[in-house]
């Protein structure tokens, strides 16, 4: 038994003609004929019954209609769905966040792609810069976003957003009364930095941002991520830069402030990074969003 002896089957059983099937089918009829007889032998009993007025089914061709019609329903879906599968829209995306990465633009562009891609599961892993490139690595996860990340040979990046960088401080400090602060008054401030971990880091930036203002910061804690480091601010530990992103952290106790003379370098990428060799249509599908996502934030406003 084969697909195209079913197909045949099938034609016959609903014309009930094998004249008009083979018409249908763009075959003659002793070809036809004859790949029935085939089915009926490989399945060892008679399928129709022969007569003047035309072809009409057995018990067990009433039987394997039922079945055939099935199995050829489940071709079709399976070849639909591979069809999809290789243009990207259907399958897995296992996506790595960290931190602030996960405010604001990251939810936007997820629900973006499962707007357009909804027969692909995106599932969220937490990790750290480290973690990320070591799953990338070992194809746990298709891409990751995160910030401050090095040249690597194997591992590719594309831009998401570039942020400006913001203040924020109690509510009750003295700088919450300010509409802008200058970045040179941080030298009077101790600051929360984040996050820890590897290197180089949003933290390391926050450093050198001070030292190019003359000053090294009064570090009064270091912590491992945004959400970490703006409760901080709110129980009195300091004032605490962070990525515009993270301004949604809507904590009480805290408010932002705009810098008022950001130095050279006062802001921060967020990529997305992936496999320099992947060649994934859903990985692609989701690179695409990206640079509309970028495009769209570069678009002069009415």
């Amino acid at each position: 038994m084969n697909l195209r002896q079913l197909r045949y089957f099938v034609v016959i059983a609903e014309e009930g003609n094998i004249a008009r099937a083979a018409a249908k089918l763009h075959i003659s009829q002793p070809p036809l004929t004859r790949q029935i007889q085939l089915l009926e032998a490989d399945i060892g009993t008679g399928l129709f019954i022969r007569s003047a007025r035309g072809m009409q089914l057995t018990a067990a061709g009433e039987l394997l209609l039922e079945e055939a019609r099935h199995i050829l329903a489940l071709i079709v879906r399976a070849t639909e769905r591979t069809q999809r599968a290789g243009q990207g829209r259907l399958g897995r995306l296992d996506v790595a966040i960290f931190g602030s990465s996960i405010l604001d633009v990251i939810p936007k562009l997820l629900l973006a792609f499962g707007n357009r891609y909804p027969d692909v599961k995106v599932v969220l892993h937490t990790m750290a810069k480290a973690e990320q490139i070591e799953s990338l690595r070992q194809k746990r996860i298709n891409v990751g976003f995160n910030r401050m990340l090095g040249p690597l040979e194997d591992i590719a990046t594309r831009l998401v957003v570039t942020e400006r960088l913001l203040l924020a401080v109690p509510a009750g400090h003295s700088l919450a009364q300010r509409e802008t602060v200058p970045f040179a008054e941080l030298r009077h401030h101790p600051i929360v930095l984040f996050p820890t971990g590897s290197k180089p880091s949003f933290m390391d930036k926050v450093v050198a941002l001070c030292a190019k203002a003359g000053f090294e910061p009064d570090i009064s804690q270091e912590v491992g991520d945004a959400v970490t480091g703006v409760a901080l601010v709110a129980s009195g530990y300091g004032v605490c830069l962070i990525p515009a992103s993270a301004t949604t952290l809507r904590i009480p106790g805290v408010v932002y402030r705009e810098i008022s003379d950001p130095p050279d370098g006062a802001q921060v990428d967020l990529t997305c990074i992936y496999r320099a060799d992947d060649t994934s249509p859903i990985l692609h599908g989701l690179l695409d969003i990206i640079d509309e996502f970028r495009q769209g934030l570069s678009a002069p406003k009415d």
